[in-house]
């Protein structure tokens, strides 16, 4: 696959800009595109495997277009910067035909690639992993798996007699691997239930004090690095919505951060101006919101003036999203647990956020809870990367919304 997708993603744009001869006697400048595009392409290639296996959510093909455009993006401004001449046609051309590449692969493969699990009835998760979709999972009647191949054995390690461990230790000497419930659970829906203290070590899901250092670093470099262009489109926002309906530009909002810590949150004013107007949630088709305010909710921009708060270290650019006070008193009351997102820094997007959207219910914040522990119990580079292109794919798709 990867060769075959090599050639039609890099040789064939290639042979289309010069020729035959250029493929076997390149000078200089067409031996550098012709590395360019090739390490553009495999590493493309590589993310985009590695994202449908690694989190959550990395199966959709919707990943596809934000991973391409990162990679190609991120090879045009390094030969950019290090003045490297690479024709901007052969890297324009190669990122199509990779986009068109990978999105057929992900339609000949995707439904080849599911996890086929049997399952061992009984415990508080197998249900759930049974009725993902994401899986071809099966219920065992007994202890057999009755010769048919199966990916792993999953079942609940909370729950199992002696002769289910018997049977699972035999799966493993058999190299069929043996997966906990609870483990696939959260692998598969990218949530963490906690119902009781005794589920899970709380200080487990402490980050990393060595990547909260090195996280509050980047957020810093990327914020004053996208300076020249968040400047210029914000300011263009600001025009638009004073024009649009009086009131202030910028709405400022009392929010709850790392540790319950109350700060002010920055967001460009996206709904006509009320002084005394109570704390609510913002539905889809709320008549508050501004035709202005309806455009940058949907693309996100609306979140721009919060780089102030990264600078300020109240926000990173990851992270569990922000509450109100009064709704942070209130989910605390209901849902236990609740205030342990406020472990790490609140961010402009997070896994919540794009794997649920906005909330506007005690049910739907459950759910998005859960999703907050995932971030917190597995936050990693990695994941952060996932979050970006997810990000990336809500901006082009509007999802979520609010």
């Amino acid at each position: 696959m990867i060769l075959a997708g090599w050639v039609l993603t890099v040789v064939l744009p290639y042979l289309l800009f010069w020729s035959w001869n250029a493929l076997w006697h390149p000078d200089d400048g067409q031996k550098t595109a012709f590395i360019v595009t090739s390490l553009a392409y495999l590493v493309t290639h590589l993310a985009v495997i590695k994202i449908r296996t690694l989190y959550p959510g990395g199966r959709a093909a919707g990943f596809i277009a934000p991973t391409i455009l990162i990679v190609y993006g991120l090879f045009a401004l390094t030969t950019f910067m290090i003045h490297v001449a690479v024709s901007r046609y052969l890297l324009l051309s190669s990122s199509t035909c990779a986009l068109i590449w990978m999105y057929s692969q992900h339609l000949l493969t995707y439904k080849h690639m599911r996890l086929k699990l049997a399952v061992i009835p009984g415990g508080k998760y197998t249900a759930e992993v049974l009725s993902q979709p994401v899986v071809d999972s099966h219920a065992l009647t007994g202890l057999s798996l009755n010769g048919i191949r199966y990916d792993g054995v999953v079942a609940d390690f909370e729950d199992i007699d002696i002769p289910t461990q018997r049977f699972l230790a035999q799966c493993a000497l058999n190299r069929t691997a043996v997966y906990d419930a609870k483990q696939i659970y959260e692998s598969l829906t990218g949530r963490v239930k906690i119902h009781r203290m005794s589920e899970n070590n709380m200080g487990s899901l402490l980050p990393s004090p060595l990547y909260e250092v090195i996280k509050r670093c980047m957020d810093v470099g990327i914020v004053l690095l996208t300076l020249p262009v968040t400047v210029v489109v914000g300011a263009v926002v600001a025009v638009l919505i004073k024009l649009e309906s009086p009131g202030p530009v910028i709405y400022t909002q009392t929010r709850i951060g790392q540790g319950n810590r109350p700060f002010t949150i920055y967001k460009f004013r996206s709904m006509r101006f009320d002084r005394n107007a109570p704390e609510q949630f913002a539905g889809e088709s709320d008549l508050r919101i501004t035709r202005v305010g309806r455009i940058i909710r949907k693309l996100r921009i609306d979140e721009f003036p919060q780089f102030l708060n990264v600078l300020k270290g109240d926000m990173s650019l990851i992270g569990p999203r922000p509450e109100q006070p009064s709704f942070v008193a209130e989910y605390d009351e209901k849902i236990p647990f609740y205030s342990y997102r406020h472990i790490v820094k609140p961010g402009i997007t997070g896994w919540a956020q794009v794997r649920h959207g906005y909330t506007a219910s005690s049910d739907e914040t459950q759910v998005k809870i859960e999703h907050d522990f995932y971030y917190i119990k597995n936050c990693s580079f990695s994941l952060d990367l996932i979050i970006v292109l997810m990000t990336v794919r809500i901006m082009l798709n509007g999802f979520g919304s609010r």
